[in-house]
């Protein structure tokens, strides 16, 4: 993408060796070790993962703002170990904005926040390739305003068409709940399927509803799905509907993260015709995921929106 073809909103990340602080809506952001190599297989550098998360930080920051953020750090790429960070690092820049919340050991931890540009290059500078953000806004930890499906084959010789054809019975189940429903690709080996919800159940009322759904469809399609939690205990050659990852204190990366792929494959959102017609993961990439926003726009919006919200209640 040529510095003429960026949208209004973002930056260009110099491409210079080592170190450089730039001015990012009035606050220094330092950013280092840009020609650091962070995906072997297409050589792109930390600089390319910096500006790209500049280039779709419009359609990224309203699905992440005011949620806590895991970090999940990769100092040396891709291809390099990770450690999770909870707490947000110290020292840090004073902006930087935190969320205290209390754990069931009785500690508080402060997370921080990426509501803008500059704190989100800041969190990537850390070596943070994806996103993976609270469920809930931090006014209330424990009251998500989603739920969701992570779909992921159990197995390695379980094709991403089965994880195709299990995302369009999923859904069928969702919509004739009256849910509405957007899905994207994981960027990894599966697919997330999420209901935007009225704010108001607790995390652990949104889990219970998610596992009595997907016990259910994965009773009436046995075939192709299974939501035993054990791992053990899965059947192969099916794909599991994780609802699981709905419990308190779990994330997923989040929508337009890359992922640490070797080709840095994008969690991107997609049509269902799309689904039906066969998307795959390795559409989506770090090099054309954001000519593909500039084009179809946030796809992921209405998760974001304030209407067309499900009412759990509805259920009872």
């Amino acid at each position: 993408m040529t510095a003429a073809d960026r949208p209004a909103e973002s930056i260009e990340i110099p491409a210079v060796k080592g170190d450089v602080a730039l001015d990012v809506g009035g606050r220094q952001v330092r950013l280092t070790n840009l020609d650091k190599v962070f995906f072997p297989t297409i050589g792109a550098t930390k600089r390319d993962l910096l500006q790209y998360y500049a280039d779709v930080a419009g359609a990224l920051l309203p699905h992440i703002r005011d949620r806590a953020m895991v970090m999940k750090r990769y100092p040396n790429g891709a291809d390099g170990a990770f450690f999770f960070m909870k707490r947000a690092p110290s020292p840090r820049p004073p902006w930087i904005p935190t969320c205290a919340i209390e754990h069931a050991s009785g500690s508080v931890i402060d997370f921080p926040i990426v509501n803008d540009l500059a704190t989100l290059l800041w969190t990537i500078n850390l070596g943070c390739i994806d996103l993976n953000q609270w469920y809930a806004r931090c006014d209330d930890v424990d009251r998500p305003d989603y739920l969701h499906f992570d779909l992921d084959p159990v197995g390695d010789d379980v094709s991403f068409a089965s994880v195709r054809q299990a995302a369009i019975v999923v859904n069928e189940t969702l919509v004739a709940l009256g849910m509405s429903t957007c899905v994207k690709t994981t960027g990894s080996r599966g697919l997330h399927i999420y209901v935007p919800i009225v704010r108001g159940p607790t995390q652990k009322q949104v889990w219970e509803v998610s596992k009595t759904i997907a016990l259910d469809v994965a009773r009436r399609h046995p075939q192709i799905l299974t939501a035993v939690y054990k791992k053990a205990k899965r059947p192969a050659g099916r794909v599991l509907v994780d609802y699981n990852q709905n419990a308190w204190g779990r994330t997923l990366a989040s929508v337009y993260s890359v992922r640490p792929r070797p080709r840095a494959t994008v969690s991107m959102p997609v049509t269902w015709d799309e689904v039906s017609a066969g998307v795959t993961i390795d559409d989506f990439r770090i090099d054309n995921a954001p000519a593909r926003l500039r084009h179809l726009g946030d796809l992921w919006a209405p998760i974001a929106a304030d209407n067309n919200r499900f009412d759990l209640a509805r259920l009872a």
